[in-house]
C-alpha cells in the first residue's frame, strides 16, 4: 500500500516506521503548508493518505485528498465541531473518509467500558462523575478529543449530565473534564465516580505510541475500496 503522510510529527514519525514493518511505502511527506503546491500532483497516486497534523491544517488537507480521489485516514484533534460538516462533504462527493479521536484498539475497549458504566451508574444519584486527561505538553487542544468522546458518551447514557465543562464545576448537571499537560506523558485518561463512601475509577494509560499508529494503519488497509465516512465502531465490528 502507498500511503501520504500529512503531518510528520511524533505520530507520522511512529507511522513511517510501524508502516514499513508491515511493508507498505511512503511515497509521500507533507509537514509544512508551502510543501502541498509541489505534491498534490504526487499525492493523487497515493492509496491513502494519513493524516496527524495540527487543527489549523486539518481542514485544507481534508479537502485536498477529496480533490486527488484519496481516501483519508484522519487522527488530529481540535475540530470536532466540524465534523459534521466534513461528513456531508464527503457524502455528497463520493469520497473516502475515517476520523477516529484515539486510533489505539485499547482505547475503544475503554469508551466501551466507559457507556455501560454510565448506564449503570444512572440508577446511583449519589456519585458525582468527572474526568481527568493527562498529555505531553506539546498536545494543543484542551480537552482532549478522546476526552471529549468519553464526556459524550457519559452524557448520552446517564441521566443527569447535561454538558461538559472545562475544568471543575459546581453545577449538577454538567460534567467537569481536567487537562494536565506535563513531560512525556503519551496520554492518560480517568473516569471517576465519586461518593461520599467510596470511589469508582476506570483508566487507561497509553504507555507509547505504536498502539495509536498500529490503529491508524489498521484503519487505511481497512478503508482502501470504500466509500463513505467510517469510524472505529465501523472497523471494529468487521474484525
Amino acid at each position: 500500500m502507498k500511503l501520504a503522510l500529512l503531518g510528520y510529527g511524533k505520530m507520522g514519525k511512529e507511522i513511517e516506521k510501524l508502516a514499513a514493518e508491515k511493508g507498505h511505502k511512503i511515497m509521500l511527506i507533507i509537514d509544512q503548508p508551502e510543501e502541498w503546491e509541489k505534491s498534490r500532483t504526487e499525492l493523487s497516486q497515493a492509496d491513502v493518505a494519513i493524516d496527524f497534523s495540527t487543527p489549523d491544517s486539518v481542514i485544507s488537507n481534508i479537502h485536498a485528498c477529496f480533490d486527488a480521489g484519496v481516501p483519508v485516514v484522519v487522527g488530529t484533534t481540535g475540530w470536532h465541531e466540524q465534523i459534521e460538516e466534513i461528513r456531508a462533504e464527503c457524502l455528497t462527493r463520493g469520497q473516502s473518509f475515517f476520523w477516529a479521536p484515539n486510533f489505539s484498539i485499547g482505547v475503544n475497549l475503554f469508551f466501551e467500558l466507559n457507556r455501560k458504566l454510565a448506564s449503570l451508574m444512572s440508577s446511583w444519584p449519589e456519585y458525582e462523575i468527572s474526568l481527568e486527561e493527562t498529555h505531553h505538553i506539546q498536545k494543543l487542544d484542551t480537552p482532549s478529543g478522546t476526552a471529549i468522546v468519553l464526556a459524550n458518551d457519559i452524557i448520552r447514557h446517564h441521566s443527569r449530565k447535561q454538558k461538559w465543562v472545562k475544568e471543575g464545576t459546581e453545577d449538577p448537571e454538567d460534567l467537569g473534564i481536567r487537562s494536565y499537560r506535563v513531560e512525556d506523558v503519551t496520554g492518560t485518561h480517568k473516569v471517576i465516580y465519586d461518593s461520599p463512601d467510596d470511589l469508582i475509577e476506570i483508566i487507561h494509560t497509553a504507555k507509547s505510541r505504536r498502539g495509536f499508529a498500529w490503529g491508524a494503519i489498521l484503519a487505511a488497509e481497512w478503508l482502501v475500496g470504500k466509500h463513505g465516512f467510517f469510524e472505529m465502531k465501523d472497523l471494529l465490528g468487521e474484525t
